[in-house]
């Protein structure tokens, strides 16, 4: 992976986003649905693209809306629909272009008062609140919003009652119909006026702050954080949370200060990450220099990406985080001192996550549930309470209510960052010290995910690759103990193959965009034995893909 010179450097004012050119793109440019990347997508996290490559256009959203109405019908789901939107140029304007198809349908929609910008997490927590109880007239949402992705590009999701991200068949079922629609020129679409539907009766206004801010006690230790009188600083990165944590500083009497509360579309005030583009990735060391340059004025640092599911954790003592490292804390953290958790509460983490949580888990007696890539996997055992921890190695993570209820089925870089306070605050020493204490207990891990080349034949191949193509007996020196296609958790797929020895593992997946597929590694005994494994795994996988 060839690091830009520019990497971590503010742009150049030549090289950010035209917005006027971007939402022109979105309303006047149509897709074709003849083009494969033009068509409807859903991939683990909604369907993503730009109107400058006609991926994400107007077209789409109202096809999308319009197909998510339809399966709303379907399913008997008459409650309101609890519509988010971030700070991406492109979210307004799709939330316009929904809200008129959602009004003509006659969906009750629940929106944030004077446009404000709702976080994934708080979609999802108001659907849960929402639906707690309830047998009937249950509520879902929509959350528009490419995550962290550049300035350029546009998401949509759904989320149904469960809260969390819509699963396979739902996507599957959303999709198929949005591109019956696209194909047919939007024959088949209601649609009012941005006017009238803001002015419908079924259009609401719901205080998505108040109820996400007001509630978070019931998952945060408020009184550690204040007892131990910390001094806190958050970068919202420009993103959804911005105007959330000065109510939750206010709230909960915190010395707590916000950065940087800039709103801009082009997002010029973020240093480029790694390949030199603007992209609003907490976990990169790129995008978050100016955070990481203010780790000695606070006791810990933290900042969400865009529409705040994904989180970084700032220490004085170790800088940022590896999004795996800090997953290790809060298990080792919250499975000690999370008392009103059902004592067979179980870790949720994907195949591709750290081993070392796996260790800090049997350590504590806890199971541990390996589930494909994508965190609709962990949605029923967060919301059944069977997982009192769900994570990502890409900086995704939730956990239940300290009363063991279900705070969201969606990831919450918000819970997460707070807890790295409250982790601060009762055992004195910060998230970067408790991962040094855990690698002398449990050993140290070297882990890395890079891309190798493959064209769409190869990783189409690579998906659906077996045991039996792996003929190696030894991984880098040791016995391969497992060869896995899906994941030991639930069973499901991984799209792709998971080898592991004792000390070490890696694991190869197709990217769903570029004509690569990634791999990812980790060794507990260092380095040269780290780069051994990921030799071997492109020579395993080049060999079964060479005749793809």
């Amino acid at each position: 992976m060839a690091i830009s010179p520019a990497a971590g450097k503010i742009a150049e004012a030549s090289k950010l986003v035209n917005v006027a050119r971007l939402v022109t793109a979105y309303f006047a440019d149509r897709p074709d649905p003849e083009v494969p990347a033009q068509r409807v997508s859903f991939g683990t996290s909604g369907h993503r693209g730009s109107p400058l490559n006609r991926a994400f256009n107007e077209w789409h959203i109202l096809a999308i809306s319009q197909a998510i109405c339809a399966y709303r019908k379907e399913q008997g789901i008459d409650g309101p629909l609890f519509l988010g939107i971030d700070t991406h140029a492109l979210s307004e304007p799709a939330s316009a272009s929904a809200l008129e198809v959602l009004a003509a349908n006659q969906v009750h929609v629940m929106i944030a008062p004077a446009g404000e910008y709702t976080p994934t997490p708080a979609v999802s927590h108001a659907i849960l609140n929402f639906n707690r109880g309830r047998k009937t007239g249950l509520a879902d949402g929509i959350v528009i919003t490419p995550s962290h992705n550049p300035p350029e590009d546009g998401g949509f999701k759904y989320n149904p009652p469960h809260g969390g991200p819509a699963g396979s068949e739902i996507t599957k079922a959303i999709q198929t119909h949005a591109n019956h629609l696209l194909e047919a020129g939007l024959s088949g679409v209601e649609r009012v006026t941005l006017a009238e539907a803001l002015n419908a009766a079924t259009t609401h206004t719901h205080d998505f702050i108040e109820e996400y801010v007001g509630d978070l006690e019931q998952v945060v230790d408020f009184d550690v954080i204040r007892g131990a009188n910390l001094k806190l600083g958050v970068d919202p990165l420009g993103g959804a949370s911005v105007h959330y944590w000065a109510r939750i500083g206010e709230r909960y009497g915190l010395n707590l200060t916000v950065v940087n509360e800039t709103v801009d579309a082009t997002f010029r005030f973020m240093t480029l990450d790694w390949d030199g583009r603007i992209r609003m990735d907490p976990s990169s060391s790129y995008a978050m220099r100016p955070l990481i340059d203010l780790k000695d004025k606070f006791d810990v640092t933290f900042a969400c990406d865009t529409d705040s599911d994904r989180h970084g954790i700032v220490t004085r003592s170790a800088g940022l985080l590896p999004p795996n490292h800090y997953l290790a804390v809060c298990v080792q953290y919250l499975f000690e001192h999370r008392a009103g958790w059902r004592k067979d509460a179980a870790v949720g983490k994907t195949v591709v996550s750290s081993s070392m949580i796996d260790r800090v888990a049997a350590k504590r007696g806890r199971k541990v549930l390996e589930v494909p890539v994508g965190f609709k996997w962990f949605v029923d055992g967060l919301l059944g309470g069977s997982l009192g921890f769900a994570g990502e190695e890409s900086a995704g993570a939730s956990f239940l209510s300290r009363d063991g209820s279900a705070w969201s089925t969606d990831k919450d870089g918000l819970i997460a960052a707070l807890l790295s306070a409250e982790i601060t605050g009762r055992m004195g020493r910060d998230p970067g010290e408790i991962y040094a204490a855990l690698e002398r207990e449990h050993g140290k891990s070297t882990y890395e995910r890079m891309d190798a080349p493959a064209n769409a034949e190869q990783r189409a191949a690579l998906a659906k690759l077996s045991p039996r193509n792996i003929t190696a007996s030894e991984l880098a020196g040791e016995k391969i103990e497992s060869i896995l296609t899906s994941a030991p958790g639930d069973g499901n797929p991984i799209g792709g193959i998971k080898v592991t020895a004792k000390e070490g593992w890696f694991a190869a997946r197709p990217s769903g965009t570029e004509d690569v597929y990634k791999i990812y590694a980790e060794s507990f005994r260092g380095k040269a034995h780290l780069k051994r494994i990921q030799e071997e795994a492109q020579s395993m996988v080049g060999g079964v893909l060479g005749a793809a």
